[in-house]
């Protein structure tokens, strides 16, 4: 009971007497406490934290001991309300069913939670509250018990709600609640994933003990995320930003995308990450494309839970129900989905070196029309759709990198950036049995970088640069469908922004790590050469690629389980430092169809097998 007696002490020194009284009014039972609990139970019968509190009455809140909460009209208007099931990195979480003002979360401090199901991860939406050092955040060490008898330990951080970083964010409100009023602050939660023994089926999970007296870690849902392995993903794209779009009012985009695996099955996946606000989407099909807008032949439609709409909430995914869809490997397909009310500023993926097309405003549902005649529109971005996958098949190749992987260089609406190549290659491979047909995930972004976010990863920006490869891989790698291997190609924007090479190898020492528990196989491809650029055109970001280089080669069986040398594919022979003229795109930095084509002809393919 020693670490209950301090968080006591701690929080008489600062709530005033009111709050105190408010505290204790909604307090649990000392039966909740983890010293008197034998048994595992539910986590919203370990409540003993309020952190939501109605506009009105904030005074019946206090989340970090100061007084201060989370605003329920806040949370209401993103779409998280009470009970509701979110869909985050591939994990679906129930939100507390609490009423504003009653206990809706547990700080941790060894309590036993029953947990059951099999998958590869355990998903917490989490916060630390730290009112004696702001922005510090949580962290501590649990234990995942089994059915079988074994164990397995995690450690679970939480970024503080107010001060930790918006870029990891699951979510951000507009407001803090606290008894002297509400102040424009942007509070945050966020959903944090730890591996667990893949197979093993999860009987209950303890959580850390209290982290100590100048933090709490607060934990207000769990679940297993479950395995995808009926599936296979077949297209995926980063989201890169969050940008003005339209407006769109009750239009229909229809984008186009190029599917790597085949199969009978299909399903989508909608993502509204970086948002503030829920999408509402009207209705959605999919088709292989004919010409254009026109599709080869009448689309199939597609519903979300035995509905034909669905809402995503802020921050959330939505994946459509499996339907009988035959998909052709290596072929464009159509998706479509109807957007009822007023978009104004969308998730994208800003370089799809494809053109798209989208209805007029007020043209309505178009998801299901055999012509193209109502789509007059045409965008270059892929806003919203995150994934295609199709029913079966041996798993995915998931390449995370920046503008080379996202394929700017190569000729637009011809699918040929490398990993377009490699899809191809493994798809012929298959044919005899050398290597699975893997799908192959094109999570590329442009101006990305291993350390450092181009976009904060909160509110409206130009910037389309996306958070760092470290702070997206637990949304665009580990959760993605069925991932096997994650093929790492990145580090050339980190050398022209003049990180340092030693941030820079710690940054993809710290994505093999945490992709190897989870039980990923890490391919890792060296820096190719871009003297030429301007930001390239120096002795220091030379000399940090070659460190860098040096590094990853070393590597090769160690950190990483095998390494790809494509600056030994495209460099000049004569200057190093430079790509081949008969490879590069004319900017000294992106490669040609040609250059891509050689660096995924160069791969081993036998290197991406688990």
């Amino acid at each position: 009971m020693a670490h209950r007696a301090s968080r006591a002490h701690r929080a008489s020194s600062l709530l005033s007497t009111a709050t105190l009284v408010a505290l204790a009014a909604t307090a649990l039972p000392a039966t909740a406490t983890a010293a008197e609990q034998t048994d595992p139970v539910p986590l919203d019968r370990l409540y003993d934290n309020t952190a939501i509190s109605d506009d009105a009455r904030p005074q019946a809140a206090d989340f970090d001991g100061a007084g201060a909460s989370l605003s329920a009209q806040d949370l209401s208007a993103a779409g998280w309300r009470p009970g509701t099931r979110l869909n985050l990195d591939a994990a679906q979480l129930a939100l507390p069913a609490s009423r504003p003002g009653t206990p809706d979360n547990v700080r941790a401090d060894g309590q036993a939670v029953k947990l059951h199901g099999r998958g590869n991860a355990l998903s917490f939406l989490v916060a630390a509250t730290s009112p004696g050092a702001a922005g510090q955040g949580a962290k501590g060490t649990g234990t995942i018990r089994y059915r079988d008898g074994s164990t397995s330990s995690y450690d679970l951080s939480a970024p503080d709600w107010r001060g930790g970083p918006h870029s990891t964010k699951a979510i951000s409100l507009p407001h803090l609640n606290t008894p002297g009023g509400q102040q424009a602050e942007r509070p945050k939660l966020y959903a944090v994933t730890v591996p667990v023994k893949r197979g093993a089926a999860v009987d209950s999970v303890v959580l850390p003990e209290d982290p100590g007296p100048d933090a709490d870690l607060h934990v207000f849902a769990a679940s297993v995320r479950a395995e995808a392995s009926a599936w296979t993903g077949s297209w995926g794209s980063s989201t890169s930003g969050y940008t003005a779009v339209g407006p769109w009012t009750d239009q229909t985009l229809r984008l186009v995308v190029h599917s790597s695996a085949g199969g009978n099955y299909a399903r989508i996946r909608l993502s509204n990450t970086f948002a503030g606000t829920p999408l509402r989407v009207g209705g959605a099909t999919v088709a292989v494309q004919g010409e254009g807008a026109k599709p080869a032949g009448k689309p199939v439609r597609l519903t979300f839970g035995g509905r034909s709409g669905t809402e995503i909430a802020a921050g959330a995914q939505a994946v459509s129900d499996p339907v009988g869809f035959r998909v052709p490997a290596g072929s464009n397909l159509l998706v479509s989905f109807h957007l009822p009310e007023r978009v104004e500023a969308a998730p994208v993926h800003s370089l799809a070196m494809q053109t798209s097309y989208i209805s007029a405003a007020g043209s309505g549902n178009r998801t299901g029309d055999t012509d193209a005649g109502a789509f007059g529109g045409t965008i270059t971005t892929w806003p919203f759709l995150t994934g295609v996958d199709v029913g079966g098949g041996p798993g995915s190749v998931v390449t995370l990198g920046d503008s080379i992987t996202d394929g700017q260089g190569s000729t637009k609406d011809a699918n040929r950036r490398w990993p377009d190549f490699l899809a191809g290659r493994l798809r012929a491979a298959s044919q005899d049995g050398a290597v699975p047909a893997y799908g192959v995930l094109n999570q590329g972004i442009s101006a990305n970088r291993v350390v450092g976010d181009r976009y904060t990863g909160d509110g409206v920006s130009t910037d389309v640069g996306g958070v760092s490869a470290q702070n997206r891989l637990e949304r665009d790698v580990l959760a993605q469908t069925n991932a096997r291997t994650v093929f790492v190609f990145e580090g050339v924007n980190d050398a022209r922004w003049s990180f340092s090479p030693d941030e820079i190898i710690a940054g993809l020492t710290r994505i093999a790590d945490r992709a190897h528990a989870r039980g990923l196989r890490v391919v890792v491809a060296t820096v190719v050469p871009c003297e030429g650029e301007k930001l390239c055109s120096t002795a220091q970001a030379e000399a940090t690629r070659t460190k860098v280089n040096d590094f990853i080669r070393a590597q090769d069986g160690g950190t990483f389980d095998a390494v790809a040398d494509f600056d030994a594919v495209v460099r000049d022979p004569a200057q190093p430092s430079r790509l081949q003229a008969q490879y590069d795109s004319s900017d000294h930095l992106h490669l040609n169809d040609a250059g891509l084509k050689a660096m995924a002809d160069s791969l081993d393919l036998r290197k991406l097998m688990p």
